[in-house]
């Protein structure tokens, strides 16, 4: 037997398939943003426009976040020492998880290393704690939400993406004094849309439920303050715990969570995740906290972004192409095949410098293969011209509109 094997026949079968996964060497220019270098096999380089970036509003080169970075790391130098528990914890730490708290209006937060781990940790956690508990889910929740739901070791139901009746049948199931966990996202990535959080809240009162929200795609972007989909509909106090992340709209890196301080409290005292992990260091969350308090009084950078995501939905509608009509600003546009989703990415970077990745199975069912495009507050509009006038193009000379059908 040649244990390789096994691998080798599982890489031949992804590549196959379409869905080998292949990632392109980015160099980010600061101040130039969606611009960037890319390092072709070859030995090449050349500039191309970014489309599929979850750095929506650019924060990750602006000055207050680099600023904010370069001056924390020469003052207390990089790593973070250990874990929060050893030797990790700073000062920004404490500075961070208040902005957070302050952010969302709750008693407490709680930082972690990625958006991945505070769902995988924080679920896990808070279901464990809860005795009999059973959580209900959302179809289309993220990995790290499953993750966190399996690792509970607690029942689990799944209710049909977006179903409030669906959710309100499972949750009639359960015996009222039964603890129950409704766990769902404000904005789903592959879908483009948003929750319909009001019913979720109004059910989750009705069957005496505990309400956890993935923000992570939300946070910045939406609300007076950027607290994201519940700040914008005024329901922030109504949700037990929100989760949220600094890697996507706030342009560095990490997630966090806020709620109640005894939840807070008690995931951080439980959780592996949490506990067992080496700290972010001073120079990431002094730059995160400076993008969270900025983003807290600037609307420029939502505006714009809203404003070009506006233009750019409108543009496709007026060239006929395919895509998922949610209303975030989450682009999904539908191919339907893996080889040609994957031809297609590949064009757009070879022939015109556009660089976006295909969204293949397991991410998105198979026959729903497709572009996730996420115009940001940096694109111009002669950027969004340029996108769509080729993707057209393209969909005209390859058939995209019959095999999206």
């Amino acid at each position: 037997m040649r244990y390789e094997d096994f691998f080798i026949n599982n890489i031949n079968l992804l590549k196959k398939e379409g869905r080998y996964r292949s990632f392109a060497k980015l160099e980010r220019i600061a101040g130039k943003f969606p611009k960037a270098l890319i390092h072709l096999p070859d030995g090449t380089i050349k500039e191309i426009t970014i489309w599929c970036s979850n750095d929506y509003l650019g924060m990750g080169q602006h000055e207050k976040t680099i600023n904010a970075m370069v001056e924390t790391t020469k003052a207390m130098g990089t790593g973070a020492g250990g874990t929060r528990n050893i030797s990790g914890t700073s000062i920004w730490h404490d500075k961070l998880e208040k902005s957070v708290a302050d952010l969302h209006g709750k008693e407490a937060g709680l930082v972690f290393s990625s958006g991945y781990t505070s769902n995988e940790a924080a679920l896990s956690t808070i279901a464990r704690l809860m005795g009999d508990s059973v959580i209900i889910s959302d179809k289309l929740n993220h990995a790290s939400m499953i993750h966190g739901i399996k690792s509970s070791n607690k029942d689990k139901k799944i209710f049909r993406h977006n179903d409030m009746e669906h959710l309100e049948q499972l949750l009639a199931e359960e015996p009222l004094n039964r603890p129950k966990i409704i766990a769902f996202e404000s904005v789903y990535s592959m879908e483009g849309d948003i929750s319909d959080i009001k019913s979720i809240i109004t059910l989750a009162k009705k069957y005496n439920a505990f309400t956890y929200v993935d923000e992570v795609h939300a946070v910045g972007m939406y609300g007076a303050r950027g607290a994201g989909i519940c700040e914008e509909l005024g329901i922030m106090n109504e949700i037990d715990v929100i989760e949220g992340t600094f890697g996507k709209a706030y342009g560095v890196m990490g997630g966090f969570i806020t709620g109640k301080e005894c939840i807070i409290d008690a995931v951080r005292s439980n959780a592996s995740g949490f506990i067992f992990t080496t700290s972010l260091p001073p120079s990431v969350l002094a730059a995160a906290y400076e993008s969270v308090e900025y983003l807290k009084i600037s609307n420029i950078e939502r505006n714009t972004q809203k404003e070009n995501v506006k233009y750019m939905k409108e543009k496709l509608d007026k060239a006929g192409l395919k895509y998922l009509k949610g209303n975030s600003h989450i682009i999904p546009l539908i191919i339907g095949e893996a080889t040609c989703c994957k031809m297609i990415t590949d064009i757009l970077m070879n022939e015109y410098n556009i660089y976006v990745q295909p969204i293949n199975y397991p991410t998105v069912p198979k026959g729903t293969e497709r572009l996730r495009l996420t115009p940001s507050a940096c694109h111009t509009f002669n950027d969004i011209d340029y996108m769509v006038d080729t993707l057209q193009k393209l969909w005209e000379e390859h058939h995209i509109m019959e095999m999206a059908a």
